[in-house]
C-alpha cells in the first residue's frame, strides 16, 4: 500500500525546491503524475523538478501542444492531458515515446485512466489560501517521501 507524505508552500520557489528534492530520487523509466486543480502549481513544480535534473531551457506548460520532451541527461519529458477525455491506442501510440527513456510528469493523469505506466510517484496540488499550496504525494518508496518531507532520519 503506497504511503503519503504532504507538505505546504509559501511560494512558486518553494514548491520548486521540493520538486527538486523529489527528482534526484528519480532515475529514467519513472513517471510521476501532477494532479491539481487550475492555477495549483503543477507546471512550476514541474519545472522545479526539471531544473534540478539539469534542464536549462523554459519549462512550460504543454497544453496546447500535449508533451515536451526535453533533451539532458536524463531526458524530461513533460505531459499535459487536460485536454484529453480519455486515451485510445491511437494517442497511446503518440504519447508513448515520451515514456521512453526519459523520466516523465504527467498532468492531468486522470484522463489516462489506466493507460500509464506504473507510477513512481503521484502528486497532489491543492490552494491551501491565496499564497499557499499542499503538495500531497503518495508513492510505495519510503525513501523518496522522506526526501521530499526533509525527514533526515527515515533516510537511507
Amino acid at each position: 500500500m503506497p504511503e503519503h507524505s504532504s507538505r505546504v508552500t509559501a511560494s512558486p520557489e518553494e514548491t520548486e525546491e521540493i520538486a527538486g528534492r523529489l527528482a534526484r530520487r528519480l532515475e529514467v523509466g519513472d513517471v510521476v503524475t501532477v494532479s491539481g486543480e487550475l492555477g495549483t502549481g503543477k507546471t512550476t513544480f514541474v519545472r522545479g523538478a526539471a531544473r534540478a535534473l539539469g534542464i536549462e531551457v523554459p519549462v512550460t506548460s504543454p497544453t496546447f501542444t500535449v508533451g515536451h520532451l526535453y533533451p539532458g541527461n536524463p531526458d524530461v519529458s513533460h505531459l499535459d492531458l487536460f485536454r484529453f477525455q480519455g486515451v485510445s491506442p491511437a494517442e497511446w501510440g503518440d504519447l508513448e515515446p515520451y515514456f521512453v527513456d526519459a523520466i516523465c510528469f504527467v498532468e492531468w493523469p486522470e484522463a489516462a485512466a489506466d493507460a500509464l505506466p506504473p507510477v513512481r510517484a503521484a502528486l497532489r496540488l491543492s490552494h491551501v489560501d491565496r499564497e499557499h499550496r499542499l503538495i500531497e504525494i503518495e508513492s510505495d518508496d519510503p525513501q523518496l517521501l522522506a526526501e521530499v518531507s526533509d525527514d533526515a532520519d527515515a533516510r537511507v
